[in-house]
């Protein structure tokens, strides 16, 4: 129980019982909290977005450029994705869309025999190799024409 203070009189000791009865939550911990905090401010929840917002652009859009080329190309842009998802609802949705249309492939190709599963497996290898032979090729790298040096 509070110590009463002769200036408030009883007004510490109510606070104190209002506060122990309350039904609010306390805050966050954690990240949450932290951002829970920034957002506490105008200014604050409008450069946390604008933050968010370019940080996961970037990502998206890297990831974009990575997606004909051998490597982590979608998994980026669903990871820009979940950073936008963190501020904006429109990302939410379309991060939910990609994952449902994502995991809705994958049951498709599990239920294939394996004649299908051999054909997506060899037109994905040929279209891989295809967009490496291209990109090198637009580095001045003609790998035909060095694997036929030695041949």
């Amino acid at each position: 129980m509070p110590i009463k203070n002769s200036d408030t009189g009883d007004a510490d000791v109510i606070k104190g019982e209002a506060a122990e009865e309350s039904a609010m939550p306390g805050r966050r911990r954690g990240i949450h909290g932290w951002l829970d905090g920034i957002r506490a401010t105008r200014t604050g929840a409008l450069t946390l977005k604008i933050v968010i917002g370019v940080i996961g652009t970037v990502m998206v859009v890297g990831g974009l450029i990575m997606v004909p080329f051998p490597g982590p190309g979608w998994l980026v842009v669903f990871a820009g994705l979940a950073v936008l998802a963190t501020e904006f609802h429109w990302a939410h949705k379309v991060l939910e869309f990609g994952k449902s249309t994502l995991h809705a492939w994958t049951e498709w190709y599990k239920r294939q025999g394996w004649t299908v599963r051999i054909i997506v497996l060899i037109v994905t290898l040929a279209a891989a190799c295809v967009i490496v032979y291209f990109g090198l090729l637009t580095l001045g790298f003609d790998v035909i024409e060095i694997a036929q040096r030695y041949i």
